[in-house]
């Protein structure tokens, strides 16, 4: 991985978790070729541990094969919630988690 290709490491996303795709936003350019093109994705990876779906993956120049970062995404489903984590050095860093309900229990409104 490599800090010199992107503008902020692991910038901060809320809740915004990228399964597949790359944040670009936060691509400076190639540190290794000094060119600032498309970046692909390589060694893609999806595996079920325990209930526990996770996708790993490297950022990678078009160019020279040079690795940007390292991306990891993560789904789970905890009681009625589903989960979901991000973390890569170019897309950032993030969490959310979604009600499998029609209505979230966290969203209501206290009655009194």
């Amino acid at each position: 991985m490599c800090n010199g290709c992107v503008h902020k490491e692991y910038p901060d996303r809320g809740n915004t978790c990228l399964e597949n795709g790359s944040y670009l936003m936060n691509y400076l350019g190639c540190a290794n070729c000094h060119q600032r093109d498309f970046v692909l994705i390589s060694n893609r990876a999806t595996e079920d541990d325990d209930g526990e779906e996770i996708v790993t993956y490297d950022h990678v120049c078009k160019n020279c094969d040079h690795v940007i970062a390292r991306h990891e995404y993560t789904f789970s489903v905890v009681d009625e919630y589903q989960e979901y984590t991000m973390l890569c050095m170019l897309c950032g860093k993030a969490e959310d988690s979604i009600s499998v309900l029609p209505d979230d229990p966290r969203q209501s409104a206290p009655l009194f």
